[in-house]
């Protein structure tokens, strides 16, 4: 592909006149975008990219004496199966008793997230209006017709209905285990209360990757070939956007929720999940909002994209094409068979832990978790070596067991990375406690200060594991591969994302076992099955008389393992975020170069438009961060300003009004979507306009958003983390609940709320979206600038980031609180001379 250098594009002058006076710093950095984008990048023939990749015949190679179209066919039989464990339990966790008062809250919660979700489906519907016009813009002038067009935009549905499908199947299947879990916990038995949050989150798991698994097979087996391409690129970018819009809206929610009713335990000296506090409701809302809601469909998207990136690297990167059936093959027919391990994993499990502690009163929560999700990848990685052998043993140089040992790097993260997370997150950790004797002395000050001590060196730790595992990939890339594959360390690292994802529905498992513990706990305090006077009609169901401490101890204690292994599922996504946004990146440099072979040069700190990118990401980054969390404290303050105006102590109601609920939950769905508007669209807008200034100044953007945000997600997961088990130990361990040590922790776990559940866990879809959907950006940039040079582009580029830049000054400005500083009624101050 020719390249040319187009000449210098002068700055559009005439959008001034309808500025104002603040944008003029605005139009400072437009001038300069419109001047870059005119500067470089290539200029020559027309390209499609992936809009124009086609699979092989994948019936053109035999795998154990079956087509590999047909052994790929039977992967669905294996998703069917998969599907057929989540709903069997959900049924059985439907038929689990529950006390009338404990179902009646449970039912309120899962009410209150139905009108949540729905509102959120609107808004996604018209967040795709904006995807949908670049796509369709796109598939057009790239020549498909109208028709394949069709189908491309279809597939874009259906990824943003999966992501949107599998987040309301978690919030069903969570508020039905909430009520089951508190009523268990009335046994007096400790193995009830871990192996219903655990059974809700392998039916989660298995169903979510059944689906995901099932959607990308259809793909494979049944689209003709020259389709299957841009399908697969439709579907990645819809579920990618509804991942990005429920996270960053599930996470604003609900820490908006969670700090309300924190703070109310310090204004009025009130216990945790009080049922007169009306923040309480909505408070188990974000729960599952934030924590079942995003995570679901976080895996969801992320396991999809994961898929199309290494999809992608094989058609661009390998040439042969039975090399490239045999690795399509094989990839798939690995996550078949890793669904039926994990599965395999659990119920192995599950028989250990019966046996250990089906009678204890007390056991540690942590143990079977952490056992599983060891168990699991041990089987993986058998699992991958025994089957790469079978499908692959014939391909030369040994690269069955090459290939096998560099997923493996990935299914080892997905056990080691839970293990350096517990090190910072974990009630046992060193860590924690510190943050526990330091607030002792120090109060919240020194409190926040050693959380923030335990984020930093998790991410030095996590930061290191998941260097040296690459590393290991990497060398396994050098012996050998390259005679196979252009840039084999990228298909190496698209493979660790694979290892990461192989254990998916373990990891997911873990990560929902947290909302649906907490939400036990909060369940348990508003039924008030404690004031019902219920004790002979639970004697007769348990053989024993009911001890109600015991009971809250037993979820308070289960509830600190939930907020640990819900902190090590965020590095395991956000790695294969960042590690899967690796090989996307490189499709767009083998496009923009012709297979590397011209204008290698400039994916080098020498051009300057690739240094800049570089620069550039990180400033994203820290908007992102700061505009999520400003949506959070904001919406917290109105929340907040509500609860202590309406919250009723003195009266005779046990509860809190349901209107006065319903209140608080519209206070936080307000301030998540006003958020998550600001939020996508200044993402959306700025992807357009940095792929419109210039390509290798948008990898090199690509890449440092995706470097910035492995190291600020792990550092705010992990402090966070810290802070919330710190104020469990507090709780459980010294039993200081009301005590100034109390409230330290406290004030540490809301500054915390936001970064772990919030601004973190909202980097790992934003990522990729923004690499995927810059996937279409550059390549139409490429084409306009092909056919029309570079003044349109950069007139582009330029109105793109002004609308970026309209939705960043947004996300502060129009989110504030509200009120001015000489509005606040403050005390006056106290002479200290006259008071001594």
């Amino acid at each position: 592909m020719k390249v040319t250098r187009p000449r210098v594009t002068p700055q559009p002058s005439s959008p001034s006149r309808f500025l104002g006076r603040r944008a003029r710093g605005a139009m400072v950095a437009i001038g300069l975008t419109a001047l870059l984008a005119g500067c470089s990048g290539p200029s020559g023939t027309r390209v499609g990219g992936e809009a124009s990749l086609q699979l092989p015949d994948l019936g053109s190679v035999e795998f154990l004496g079956l087509p590999g179209n047909l052994l790929l066919g039977l992967g669905l039989i294996v998703c069917a199966l998969g599907l057929g464990f989540g709903l069997l339990t959900y049924r059985q966790l439907k038929a689990m008793p529950a006390h009338s008062s404990m179902r009646e809250i449970s039912e309120l919660i899962y009410t209150t997230c139905k009108a949540y979700l729905r509102k959120q489906g609107q808004f996604l519907l018209m967040l795709w209006a904006f995807i949908a016009a670049i796509i369709i813009g796109y598939y057009l002038w790239l020549g498909f017709g109208v028709g394949r067009t069709a189908v491309v935009i279809a597939f874009s549905l259906i990824g943003m209905a999966g992501s949107y499908g599998v987040a309301w199947y978690g919030i069903r299947v969570n508020t039905l285990a909430n009520s089951r879990t508190a009523h268990a916990s009335l046994s007096g038995k400790a193995l009830p209360v871990h192996d219903i949050p655990l059974r809700s989150g392998m039916s989660i798991g298995m169903v979510l990757i059944s689906v995901e698994l099932a959607m990308m097979l259809i793909i494979l087996v049944f689209l003709p070939g020259e389709i299957a391409g841009a399908c697969f690129i439709g579907f990645a970018i819809g579920e990618s956007l509804g991942a990005s819009a429920l996270r960053i809206a599930g996470g604003i929610f609900t820490k908006i929720a969670d700090i309300g009713a924190d703070l109310m335990k310090i204004a009025f000296g009130i216990k945790e999940d009080d049922a007169r506090n009306p923040g309480v409701i909505a408070d188990c809302t974000g729960d599952n909002a934030g924590d079942s809601v995003g995570p679901s469909a976080d895996g969801f998207e992320t396991y999809g994209v994961t898929g199309v990136a290494l999809i992608t690297f094989i058609l661009l990167g390998v040439h042969q094409q039975q090399l490239q059936v045999q690795l399509l093959v094989w990839l798939f027919v690995i996550r078949a068979v890793m669904m039926v391990a994990s599965a395999a994993s659990y119920y192995l499990n599950a028989a250990i832990t019966n046996a250990r502690w089906s009678d204890a009163v007390t056991m540690d929560f942590e143990k079977p978790l952490t056992s599983l999700v060891w168990l699991t990848s041990v089987v993986c990685l058998a699992a991958t070596f025994g089957t790469s052998w079978l499908l692959i043993s014939g391909l030369g140089d040994g690269l069955w067991w090459k290939l096998s040992l560099i997923v493996s790097c990935g299914t080892l993260a997905g056990a080691l990375i839970p293990e350096l997370v517990k090190v910072f997150t974990s009630v046992k950790s060193r860590h924690v406690r510190e943050v526990v004797v330091s607030s002792s002395k120090g109060g919240a000050s020194l409190n926040v200060l050693s959380g923030l001590v335990a984020g930093n060196f998790s991410a030095y730790w996590i930061g290191g594991a998941i260097t040296a595992l690459m590393a290991v990939a990497y060398w396994m890339s050098t012996t050998g591969l390259g005679q196979f594959m252009t840039a084999p360390a990228v298909f190496a690292f698209g493979l660790v994302a694979f290892g990461f994802l192989g254990m998916g529905p373990v990891t997911i498992a873990v990560d929902s076992y947290g909302p649906v513990t907490d939400n036990a706990q909060s369940v348990f305090e508003l039924s008030t099955i404690e004031q019902l006077g219920v004790e002979d009609e639970l004697e007769a169901e348990f053989g024993r008389r009911p001890d109600f401490e015991q009971a809250k101890l037993l979820l308070e204690a289960n509830d600190g393992a939930g907020n640990t292994f819900k902190a090590t599922a965020k590095p395991v996504l956000i790695g294969t975020a960042v590690v899967g946004a690796t090989t996307m990146i490189f499709s767009i440099m083998m496009g923009l170069t012709d297979g590397l072979t011209h204008d290698v040069a400039n994916l080098s700190l020498l051009h300057a438009p690739f240094l800049l990118g570089l620069l550039m990401g990180g400033a994203v980054i820290y908007w992102f961060t700061g505009a999520s969390i400003q949506a959070v404290t904001t919406g917290a303050y109105r929340a907040v300003e509500f609860i202590s105006a309406t919250i009723d102590l003195k009266g005779d109601n046990t509860r809190a009004s349901a209107e006065d609920s319903s209140k608080v939950v519209e206070i936080c769905t307000r301030y998540a979507q006003r958020g998550m508007f600001n939020i996508f669209l200044g993402v959306f807008f700025a992807t357009l306009a940095f792929a419109f200034v210039d390509p290798y100044f948008f990898i090199g953007y690509l890449i440092s958003l995706a470097m910035f945000g492995l190291y600020q997600a792990i550092f705010m997961a992990n402090a966070g983390g810290a802070w919330d088990n710190a104020k469990k130990l507090v709780e459980v361990d010294l039993g200081r609940k009301g005590t100034a040590l109390h409230e330290a922790t406290i004030v540490g776990d809301t500054v915390g709320d936001p970064y772990k559940d919030t601004s973190s866990v909202a980097l790992n879809p934003v990522i990729k979206f923004t690499t995927l959907f810059g996937l279409l950006a550059v390549e139409l940039a490429v084409l306009l600038r092909h056919d029309f040079g570079g003044v349109l582009t950069g007139v582009l580029a330029a109105v793109f980031l002004l609308a970026s830049l309209v939705f960043v000054r947004r996300s502060f400005y129009s989110m504030r609180i509200g009120e001015e500083l000489e509005d606040l009624k403050v005390e006056p101050a106290v002479d200290v001379a006259e008071a001594s």
